[in-house]
């Protein structure tokens, strides 16, 4: 079996930019240190300030009065390199970022593979731990039902490791936001969220654990959890990113909630 997978967990809400810079400097990390043969693979899990994000398949210009428009009401735009179309991260949202090599795997995985399992990893923790069935659909990502959407997944793979991953609703706190957009191009559907099914609040740190030992099960990886003390410039790199989030304080308690467009 390929060595273990390093989790971390951020308690406390992350801006997006900083988080997207966070990645491309463990990416260019591990790209080093896999010459070496001693690059370790990492999946972080945290939530994110609010923020819309855009696909690479949308330019600067095709989203300029989007972006006006939904900056006015108090979240960040972003224009990405992820697969995907325009969509929402914030708090009471699980967000995965696995930074995994692909060619630790014989033969090395494809991308549809590494997709399709993280899919099933996410649709395994709403059935085992919330009892929830998810609905098929021709469309990536999980759905409650045709037109009910709860999770996103977007990636980017590059020489073989992999950066951005997914979403998960577990609170209702998205849900207004998500409101304001054509979620993933996919006009006819809204986003759902596991406390909006459960019809009780879902506490997210508490959803962890279990979603990293699904994660490792759906990958065949043992999952350890990262003591970034000892992890050397990956460690640092990550105790930079809690130290700035500390600094910017939690996220409002009470959400805000924008008005329906």
């Amino acid at each position: 079996m390929a060595s273990p997978i390093l989790y971390h967990f951020f308690r406390t809400p992350l801006p997006y930019a900083r988080t997207l810079a966070l990645q491309e400097r463990l990416h260019a990390i591990q790209l080093d240190q896999r010459r070496s043969g001693r690059h370790n693979d990492v999946f972080l899990l945290l939530e994110h300030r609010p923020v819309y994000t855009a696909g690479r398949r949308q330019t600067t210009e095709s989203v300029r009065d989007e972006k006006l428009r939904l900056t006015n009401i108090g979240a960040d735009f972003i224009n990405t390199s992820r697969g995907g179309e325009l969509t929402y991260h914030g708090p009471g949202q699980i967000v995965g970022y696995p930074l995994l090599d692909l060619s630790r795997y014989a033969p090395a995985m494809g991308i549809r593979d590494y997709i399709c399992r993280m899919q099933k990893a996410l649709e395994l923790h709403l059935r085992e731990r919330h009892g929830i069935t998810p609905s098929k659909s021709e469309h990536t990502g999980i759905f409650l039902n045709p037109t009910t959407k709860v999770g996103s997944i977007g990636v980017q793979v590059r020489h073989r490791l992999t950066t951005h991953g997914f979403s998960l609703n577990a609170t209702e706190e998205p849900i207004s936001w998500f409101n304001q957009i054509v979620a993933c191009g996919l006009a006819d559907v809204h986003a759902g969220s596991i406390e909006g099914v459960q019809g009780r609040p879902i506490n997210l740190g508490e959803e962890i654990p279990e979603l990293v030992v699904r994660f490792g099960k759906l990958f065949e990886r043992d999952m350890v959890r990262m003591d970034p003390g000892s992890e050397g410039e990956l460690g640092q790199a990550i105790q930079e990113m809690e130290e700035e989030a500390r600094l910017a304080g939690p996220w409002a308690l009470e959400p805000i909630n924008p008005p329906i467009a």
